[in-house]
């Protein structure tokens, strides 16, 4: 077995924040959220989380890998992609080899009779940031008839009996009960009924109030002698979470001559604020389908700017 250090830790971590990382020419890492789950037969508990599974078929680059480890590594992107072409290539050819490759807390890959590449997602992986720190743990069964049927045994044992002396209670003692309850309902009744009453009159305050404002909204009038001409502006709201990114920069101005460059070749770009690396990003889109956004990108790619990548982030309003 062969295990993969070098881009292992970064797959795993582009998986808690992406649905899709894509290693470009070798498959795609896929992630599909699960719900918690008891095992009847073995009593074990499984926290929800994010299962993993891979798509040989999602091999285009789209940009989310080589940019983590061009920031990670403080490299360009260029040198970036080398890095990743290396990989898939050594990955290949142990695979070709006959050995099993392992990629740390995601899976395990090998090749088939027919020599197609299999994945076995790892038993540990779970890239839920929700379920952070949850583990599975099982317990023994509770066994209520066995527990009952001690009781039982014990009731057997030990029977309880009642005089006729301790079920005979004086009489006034149950006519000291009696006036108890008949005086603790009137007290309840009476509650109640104050209760109502309250609600009642809260309720007419309440309509007579709203009877009164409508009829000064009613016969409120206003009148401008010089009305501003009305002024529209329409501004661009960004919808969906997935974003083509054309560019992140250190200085804003750069970004903002970006924007310039992009605007006037026709498109719409906007700048979505500073990401966690002090960046200013620009973005040609943004799209709620996901198979529309990796269109668009893929087009923008071939026609544009062949390093523009795909963002999935929800944006603040």
């Amino acid at each position: 077995m062969f295990v993969y250090m070098q881009l292992a830790t970064y797959i795993s971590d582009l998986l808690y924040r992406y649905e899709c990382v894509i290693i470009p020419g070798f498959g795609a890492f896929l992630t599909q959220y699960q719900s918690a789950k008891i095992d009847p037969a073995t009593h074990t508990f499984t926290p929800p989380g994010k299962a993993v599974m891979f798509n040989r078929q999602l091999q285009t680059n789209d940009g989310i890998l080589a940019n983590y480890v061009a920031t990670v590594e403080e490299c360009s992107y260029t040198l970036a992609l080398q890095k990743i072409r290396n990989f898939t290539g050594d990955l290949s050819l142990q695979l070709s080899e006959g050995k099993t490759v392992t990629i740390e807390k995601v899976g395990h890959f090998h090749l088939n009779e027919e020599r197609t590449v299999q994945f076995q997602p790892s038993e540990n992986g779970n890239f839920s940031t929700a379920a952070f720190g949850l583990t599975s743990f099982s317990t023994q069964k509770i066994s209520r008839e066995v527990y009952k049927k001690q009781v039982e045994a014990l009731e057997e044992k030990a029977p309880i009996h009642f005089t006729p002396e301790k079920r005979n209670a004086p009489a006034y003692i149950k006519y000291a009960a009696i006036g108890l309850i008949a005086i603790a309902l009137a007290g309840f009744g009476g509650m109640k009924l104050y209760e109502s009453q309250v609600q009642d009159y809260n309720f007419a305050e309440k309509q007579k109030a709203e009877s009164l404002v409508e009829s000064q909204i009613q016969e409120a009038t206003f009148v401008i002698d010089n009305p501003l001409t009305t002024v529209r502006i329409n501004i661009p709201k960004e919808r969906g979470k997935y974003h083509i990114v054309a560019g992140a920069y250190r200085i804003e101005a750069n970004a903002q001559k970006k924007i310039d460059q992009l605007s006037a070749k026709g498109f719409t770009p906007i700048a979505i604020g500073i990401n966690k690396y002090g960046l200013h990003q620009v973005i040609y889109s943004s799209h709620e389908d996901r198979l529309e956004a990796l269109k668009t990108l893929r087009t923008i790619k071939s026609t544009e700017n062949k390093d523009a990548w795909l963002l999935v982030k929800e944006l603040e309003k």
